[in-house]
């Protein structure tokens, strides 16, 4: 009977002690923001490359050094980024 109750009185302890924590640690968490940021950097770089003439294409725009290597660069960073962010094991405080 003991055995029970001093099992029961640990458990709500550590429940208690876990309440406050969350999921992830905060450094992981600031890494996913900026994982994130990274991503959403890369997708605006590629946005626009429109021509006012439909019938003039030069290519110029489109197949720019941004959005050909910079942009997807800063993509690729930004998942690299998320994987870190979740698979590192940081210091919870």
């Amino acid at each position: 009977m003991s055995y029970i109750i001093n099992r029961q009185f640990y458990m709500e302890k550590n429940l208690k002690e876990e309440q406050g924590k969350f999921a992830i640690p905060y450094r992981n968490f600031l890494l996913v923001i900026l994982g994130v940021v990274l991503m959403l950097t890369g997708y605006a770089l590629m946005i626009g490359g429109g021509s006012d003439n439909p019938t003039i294409f030069t290519g110029d725009e489109m197949f720019s050094f941004r959005r050909i290597v910079i942009s997807p660069l800063l993509i690729l960073l930004g998942l690299v980024v998320e994987v870190v962010a979740i698979m590192h094991v940081g210091r919870s405080k």
